[in-house]
């Protein structure tokens, strides 16, 4: 016996934008957290920023490890294309800011410049993928399922 799903243009639109916008959103936040933590840290607090910037970045790096594996195997080739590339460029990113941070850190613009790095090395290309993705021809899609 077999059975039909569809799984709509919309759904795989949604799928293919998925990795990047949350991608984006977390690293924001936690750019913004770093701002505001700048703002009411004295010396005594030296560590706020950090403190209060982390956990988002930590939270999402966690929870893409779940959306990446839920999307990789979509039945639409091309979702499967913007899941990989997002996915190859945050963790691209993460990981060589994780080795190389501290010592950026110690260059004229301090943890400033590490975040802004972060900020330019993933949101815009991110960003890109996401209007990319909204300019392709996506259609619906049957799966057919054997039932056992």
């Amino acid at each position: 016996m077999t059975q039909t799903q569809l799984v709509t243009a919309a759904s795989c639109l949604r799928s293919a934008r998925m990795f990047n916008l949350l991608a984006i959103a977390s690293t924001l936040l936690a750019a913004s957290l770093f701002g505001l933590g700048q703002l009411v840290a004295d010396k005594k607090l030296a560590f706020l920023p950090m403190a209060m910037s982390l956990p988002p970045i930590m939270i999402w790096l966690a929870a893409s490890i779940f959306v990446y594996a839920s999307i990789a195997h979509h039945p639409d080739l091309t979702v499967r294309h913007y899941n990989k590339w997002a996915g190859y460029r945050y963790y691209a990113v993460v990981g060589t800011l994780t080795i190389f941070s501290n010592d950026l850190a110690r260059l004229p613009t301090g943890w400033l410049g590490v975040w802004g790095l972060f900020i330019l090395a993933l949101v815009p290309w991110a960003a890109y993928d996401v209007w990319k993705a909204g300019r392709e021809n996506w259609r619906d899609i049957e799966v057919i399922k054997e039932a056992h």
